[in-house]
């Protein structure tokens, strides 16, 4: 999730670009390496849930019902944190399937804890590079949806080339998204919020189902790090576009 640290004011970037100045990075990639220690719980998580709930990354197309025991629509999360929202998702959905990426491991841990308190079913983890996973194991119009909550907004002007959310990723998503399927995103950085907006209109195949930012759909819900955030007075932007049919 994004922190709230001040940051220089930036200039919206034309047509979803990265601001002026500042390059697209040569490649694509979902994560930035995080500092961080697997509690014991998280560990012992790992090793008894993470033999059914954590997926092997293959060169080679998914098969959801046999990885999920059923037919369902497949939801992919990039970059789940801790996995509060990813649970609780899971959770009001129960008939949807939902993969989920993130390399950083004390999160995966701690959502494969979650998995067992909660007892969800509906949630298998990849710990890795999501750009990989689209690239090489969702083919076209094979998902139904697209998750992506709070990724680092990398505040500095300098630093804006790192964002996930620029045309490139945009287009590999919509093209692995079924018609009428859809991508919803969430920042509580204004400037990206502008600029997720701009990228997400810039892509042809996809419509807002909003005149601009959308109303948070009922089933992401509020963290605690987003509470804390509303109390202080920042604002959340929610967007959610549809792929055209």
């Amino acid at each position: 999730m994004a922190d709230n640290a001040p940051a220089q004011d930036q200039a919206a970037a034309p047509q979803g670009q990265a601001p002026e100045g500042v390059a697209y990075p040569k490649t694509i990639k979902s994560y930035v390496r995080r500092a961080g220690r697997t509690t014991t719980g998280q560990a012992k998580a790992f090793e008894e849930l993470g033999p059914r709930f954590l997926l092997q990354y293959h060169k080679a197309p998914l098969d959801a019902a046999a990885v999920y025991g059923r037919e369902g629509k497949l939801i992919l999360e990039i970059g789940f944190g801790m996995g509060e929202a990813t649970a609780h998702i899971a959770r009001v959905r129960p008939d949807d399937n939902f993969l989920c990426c993130e390399v950083h491991e004390p999160g995966v841990g701690a959502l494969l804890k979650r998995i067992g308190e909660q007892e969800i079913e509906n949630i298998r983890i990849l710990q890795h590079d999501a750009v990989e996973v689209i690239d090489n194991m969702l083919p076209e119009a094979s998902i139904d949806g697209v998750h992506i909550f709070f990724p680092d907004p990398w505040h500095k002007k300098k630093h804006n080339k790192r964002r996930l959310i620029q045309s490139p990723l945009i287009a590999k998503l919509a093209a692995r998204i079924k018609p009428g399927g859809y991508i919803h995103c969430a920042t509580d950085w204004e400037p990206y919020a502008v600029q997720i907006l701009e990228v997400l209109n810039a892509e042809p195949t996809l419509q807002n189902t909003a005149d601009s930012y959308a109303e948070k759909p009922d089933y992401r819900p509020l963290t605690k790090f987003e509470n804390r955030g509303i109390r202080l007075g920042h604002g959340v932007w929610d967007l959610v576009f549809r792929r055209k049919a």
